[in-house]
């Protein structure tokens, strides 16, 4: 029997992907959750083989909670459920100890193989979204890029950026600009466009 948690942030959604997998005898639903804070602690509780994991969720995202279950419960595969198909969630959900990574719009037949093959730890990524993974190529952008980008998407000035992560203005100026350079974008609004939509925030 393969034990699955199922971490899905829309009650419907979540309800349906559990009816769905109620009907096959080698699953069973161990645990829902709808918070991204909740994710490591019910795993903890119930002993998931297959964590499935939304990946925009409310608290802690799916990327993020899938590197905390992979350090704390490696027992537990995780297969990563999004309707976002982008080349650089895939790579950071591998990069986080995800073995797999299934679209939403899957066919529920597709899914429940998915779920089987990742219980036993084998990778299972969708092909379209792997052939534009190495298309695309790697993410440019260092960790502390990428980390002020996303925070600057807020809206913030770089002095705000600059106070809130202690680093000096110029620091933080400078991060930008090479982020700017990285993505060939003309403004920080364009960067943080084009990275979001590969995925790289």
């Amino acid at each position: 029997m393969i034990r699955v948690l199922i971490a899905e942030d829309q009650a419907l959604l979540r309800q349906a992907l559990a009816d769905i997998l109620a009907r096959y005898e080698d699953i069973n639903v161990v645990s829902q959750v709808g918070n991204g804070n909740e994710i490591v602690a019910a795993a903890l509780h119930t002993r998931p083989d297959v964590a499935l994991l939304d990946i925009e969720m409310p608290g802690r995202d799916g990327l993020t909670a899938a590197g905390e279950l992979h350090d704390r419960l490696p027992s537990c595969h995780v297969l990563i459920l999004t309707v976002f198909g982008r080349p650089g969630y895939l790579r950071r959900a591998l990069d986080q100890g995800a073995v797999g990574f299934v679209l939403k719009d899957a066919s529920p037949s597709v899914l429940v193989d998915a779920i089987r093959r990742t219980a036993v730890g084998e990778r299972v990524i969708d092909p379209q979204l792997a052939v534009a993974t190495l298309k695309e190529g790697e993410n440019p952008l260092t960790p502390r890029e990428r980390e002020i980008l996303a925070m600057s998407a807020s809206g913030s000035t770089a002095g705000e950026l600059a106070r809130a992560l202690h680093l000096s203005e110029g620091t933080v100026r400078n991060h930008l600009s090479l982020a700017i350079q990285k993505l060939h974008a003309r403004t920080r609004l364009e960067a943080i466009r084009l990275a979001q939509e590969k995925g790289w925030l």
